[in-house]
């Protein structure tokens, strides 16, 4: 490589907090829009991939106990390469990048190579864990300061680092991270060197994730209990009095998604609303798009589906769904087509996202069914329109053609264009991982999605899926799951987003009593 050919690019270490995606920071949010190369870890969450640009690199250089695929060396060399490179490079760490994160290393090869950097704080597993499970890490008058020590050092010291017989004397709230292993040892030091047997303690299992697992006791019962829920890594353990508040201060028991982990298959532009709302109620939410939305570009074609709607005479303009009502708009715009040329048509629009996607382009008169699909509206056109009226449906390419035949009928003239095309989308994850840290439901909102997400499948995750809980949109919907095997568990009524996640509140909260 010919290091002198492009001026140096920047690194970002970005911290991205410990598990749930939304307590990354907005400028660690921004520092993965601008990258050109992204480097990740498996403790940092997978969702804010989506904060990528289009056609960035992506490194998984992720580590698991005692299981390193991409040594650190290796990885401080690609951060520095990627520089030279010329290109803007974000290293995305779970929690703090200086907290156990060896973000210090990473920092000094850069120094050494002269490369621009930027350290992007994160928010640490050590306070913010304790936080979701209920511990606050300090407390008036009984925990004053608190302590962040490794469960996890470096074997290859010839002297550990860690005084056990100071820790035992501190009055303030002791936090290990890495230490799961380590806790039979970590406990029988501590009492060893003078703490009392029966300090609060507990030990916290992927915190602020759906996952969440948590074992309390003291330092005499605490190990048990570990063993009692099955606690493995990544975990963290908290020695202290404060301990002892988790089952007082438990703020998680409001949402009612609390410990969900859905999973998304809308795709990835559709998916905001869906996923911000189940969030809010505190489910963790996998996105594993399976559909992507092709808007139709050609000038000429563009411009022969206005010609037709101009020149047909036609009294009624119907869309079935805010896709279309994007792609219809982006399309007056690519062939600079004035919206005012259209006036005179009655809109129409299949449920209220439809119709707010029109009315945020200034289109405020919008009727809608009373069920939203294509039967309800087929109901409402045959009660409104006449023998010999026209009626002009904006589409997709995998729109189904009930409209144009139920009111062929009637001796009303149907004209259907596709704007855009549903096509297969490209995911890099992989879903048998996804299963593996468990999946409590899945969501599809269109037989798009399902059909897109099932065909590609292996069998063995196809039996992942048959086990969780399945979510549809609508009968539609659910109809094509079914055809597909799977048994769905709820349809939202009425079939909208707000309906879906109501129906999945429902399914928990009858599972839960």
């Amino acid at each position: 490589m010919h290091r002198t050919e492009c001026k140096p690019g920047k690194v970002y270490l970005v911290g991205a907090g410990p598990g749930d995606e939304e307590l990354i920071t907005l400028k660690g949010v921004r520092a993965i829009e601008e990258a050109d190369v992204i480097l990740y870890d498996r403790l940092s969450s997978s969702g804010l991939l989506r904060y990528q640009k289009p056609g960035a690199e992506l490194f998984d250089v992720g580590k698991k106990p005692d299981h390193h695929p991409v040594p650190q060396d290796e990885i401080n060399r690609l951060l520095v390469d990627k520089a030279l490179e010329g290109k803007v490079v974000t290293r995305i760490k779970g929690g703090d990048p200086f907290v156990f994160g060896r973000g210090g290393e990473e920092a000094l090869s850069l120094e050494k190579e002269g490369i621009s950097y930027e350290v992007v704080p994160g928010i640490t597993s050590a306070i913010a864990v304790p936080a979701y499970g209920g511990i606050p890490v300090t407390q008036r008058n009984i925990s004053t300061s608190f302590h962040v020590i490794t469960g996890h050092e470096n074997p290859e010291k010839e002297e550990a680092m860690v005084d056990y017989s100071v820790l035992a004397k501190l009055k303030g709230t002791l936090i290990f991270l890495m230490g799961i292993k380590a806790l039979p040892r970590i406990t029988k030091m501590l009492t060893a060197e003078g703490m009392d047997p029966d300090t609060k303690a507990a030990v916290i299992h992927r915190g602020t994730t759906a996952k969440e697992k948590k074992a309390l006791g003291t330092l005499r019962t605490i190990e048990e209990e570990v063993k009692k829920m099955n606690i493995t890594s990544p975990g963290i353990i908290v020695v202290g009095e404060v301990a002892g508040f988790s089952g007082q201060m438990d703020w998680r028991r409001f949402m009612p998604l609390k410990n969900q982990r859905i999973l998304v298959t809308r795709s990835r532009k559709q998916a905001s609303r869906l996923r911000k709302q189940l969030m809010a109620l505190g489910a963790e939410v996998v996105e594993y798009p399976s559909i992507e939305i092709a808007e139709e570009k050609e000038p000429e074609k563009l411009s022969s589906h206005i010609r037709e709607l101009k020149e047909s005479g036609v009294d009624y303009l119907f869309f079935s769904s805010p896709n279309g009502v994007g792609a219809f708009f982006n399309g007056l715009k690519i062939i600079k087509e004035d919206l005012r040329n259209l006036q005179g048509m009655k809109i129409f629009a299949i449920g209220e996202s439809t119709k707010k996607a029109l009315e945020d382009r200034g289109i405020m008169d919008v009727s809608i069914p009373e069920e939203y699909t294509l039967e309800g509206a087929v109901e409402m056109f045959s009660a409104l329109l006449q023998p010999g009226d026209k009626l002009y449906h904006v589409r997709g390419s995998l729109g189904r053609d009930l409209l144009r035949k139920e009111l062929s009928h009637r001796d009303i003239q149907v004209i259907e264009k596709d704007f855009y095309r549903t096509e297969r989308a490209e995911n890099s994850g992989e879903l048998a991982e996804i299963f593996t840290g468990g999946v409590d439901g899945i969501t599809f909102t269109s037989s798009s999605t399902v059909q897109f997400f099932l065909e590609s499948l292996s069998d063995e995750v196809i039996e992942h899926v048959k086990q969780s809980k399945i979510y549809a949109i609508g009968p539609v919907t659910a109809d094509t799951a079914t055809s597909f095997g799977l048994r769905v568990d709820r349809i939202a009524n009425p079939h909208t987003i707000k309906g879906l996640v109501d129906a999945i509140i429902k399914e928990v909260k009858e599972k839960r009593q």
